[in-house]
């Protein structure tokens, strides 16, 4: 083929001249960088390569990072993990090498990605998620992504939203918006962890967290700031008690004192709130995680405690009880996971009795199948979404299509081992989800999310609408 046979086929000369009569109107001083733009913006965007690396999470565990590369640019993400797998959840891919890493690698994920995804891929639009993310799953052909991995399939999924939104030159946010039919956006209410337990600290409280909302601020950057600073309060009132020993942190960030019982850390929280004088303005959840200390019909509050007596199992009848009275005593609007994960009737009943916000984690694994089971026989009112237990982002925003159809709250949430990438916070203003779960206000890889909060409020400006008060609605 000739030279002009080859600018005739592709139209070459065309859209160079338009790019130069572009460059003349527009008056500009570097007529050469502008109509290299201009070039570029007028051919489509497509997958040009895809290269994976293994890189360690907020635990020192290995996770998997991906960038993407397309004839606009470079878009990574990594995957988050958490630090139990459930038996309804998308599946990690770990290589299982004891010698390396403790068998916690990733290096079979990775040549996943760098072989059979990237030769699956390239040559596919960005903007067209939902063709991507199904190009990956017909390509593993398990019902829970064990053969590729979850770990690998996600990264690859979430660089190819950023490398999307790139192509259609808006913020991800929008671009997830867009994906998921949505035309305003939303900043949500962050749940801030400030007491850790269960096996996401080293203390004997048995719940996993205690968490809260600053549902009376005007926006986000004002809920950000109360939330920083009853963290702060907190540590006082922690270290009038024990000493700064008491202020050791947990996985996620929240202090884990060792204190005696959940009333106690409760009252640390309450104290904290009372000092920065934001009393009816911030609200209490509590993180139960009730799978970890289930034993066969009975809950084990002092599972984690040394020489422990045996007398503080709780029937289901008594969890009940147990939250009525916390209820009732503190300023608490949301409970997750209060019963073990197959303990349907128990759940079933706290969420008839309308007390709070009954949010379904191990319960619902954020499986399609469970989350349907639930809306069935009102088991939850509302689904706290972990991006890697569904593994794609057009999986991710059906789940949460599920939940709000019922009418449910939904909580995006972080994982214990996350790593600075600040994906869940584009995914939560853009499915307007009204409430995201990223940890204690520290710690960069918690820091990443809450502060790319702040960034898009500051950039949708009077479009910005902070969740507030309707924290469950929306």
């Amino acid at each position: 083929m000739s030279v002009q046979e080859y600018l005739d086929k592709h139209t070459l000369s065309r859209k160079i001249e338009d790019a130069v009569n572009a460059a003349v109107r527009a008056k500009t001083p570097d007529p050469v960088l502008f109509i290299s733009n201009h070039l570029k913006k007028s051919v489509p965007s497509v997958i040009t390569n895809l290269k994976a690396r293994q890189i360690l999470d907020s635990r020192g565990i290995p996770t998997v990072e991906v960038d993407l590369h397309t004839n606009k640019g470079v878009f990574r993400a990594s995957a988050p993990s958490g630090s139990t797998s459930g038996m309804y959840e998308a599946v990690e891919l770990r290589d299982g090498d004891k010698g390396m890493y403790l068998g916690n690698g990733v290096s079979r994920a990775v040549k996943n990605v760098n072989e059979k995804i990237s030769e699956a891929l390239i040559g596919m639009d960005p903007t067209l998620q939902a063709q991507i993310d199904q190009a990956m799953i017909d390509l593993d052909k398990t019902d829970k992504k064990g053969e590729l991995g979850a770990n690998a399939i996600l990264a690859v999924s979430m660089a190819a939203c950023r490398a999307g939104a790139a192509e259609k030159e808006v913020p991800l946010y929008k671009h997830i918006a867009d994906l998921a039919g949505k035309t305003s956006y939303h900043l949500p209410v962050p749940a801030f962890t400030l007491i850790g337990g269960g096996n996401h600290a080293g203390n004997n409280l048995a719940i996993q967290e205690i968490m809260i909302l600053p549902v009376g601020a005007k926006k986000f950057e004002e809920a950000l700031q109360m939330g920083a600073e009853t963290y702060h309060h907190l540590k006082a009132v922690i270290t009038e008690k024990y000493g700064s020993h008491g202020c050791n942190v947990g996985e996620d960030g929240g202090f884990a004192p060792d204190i005696s019982s959940l009333k106690e850390g409760l009252d640390f929280v309450k104290e904290a709130i009372g000092r920065t004088g934001y009393n009816e303005k911030i609200k209490i959840a509590i993180g139960v995680g009730a799978t970890e200390f289930c034993i066969g019909t009975k809950y084990d509050l002092d599972y984690k405690t040394p020489n422990r007596s045996g007398q503080n199992f709780k029937s289901g009848e008594d969890m009940i009880d147990m939250y009525k009275e916390l209820c009732a005593a503190y300023p608490i609007v949301s409970i997750e996971d209060p019963f073990d994960k197959e303990d349907w009737e128990h759940s079933k009943y706290f969420s008839s009795l309308g007390i709070c916000q009954v949010v379904g984690d191990d319960l619902l694994m954020s499986n399609p199948k469970r989350i349907e089971r639930a809306v069935q026989e009102t088991a939850c009112n509302a689904l706290l979404l972990k991006v890697n237990q569904v593994g794609t982002v057009t999986e991710a925003i059906e789940a949460v299509k599920l939940a709000k159809d019922a009418n449910w709250g939904v909580v995006i949430s972080q994982r214990s081992g996350e790593s600075e990438d600040s994906f869940l916070a584009d995914i939560a203003v853009g499915l307007a989800t009204g409430q995201i779960k990223a940890g204690a206000p520290c710690r960069g890889e918690r820091l990443a999310k809450y502060n790319q909060l702040v960034r898009i409020e500051e950039e949708l400006g009077d479009q910005a609408i902070y969740a507030g008060d309707d924290w469950k609605h929306f």
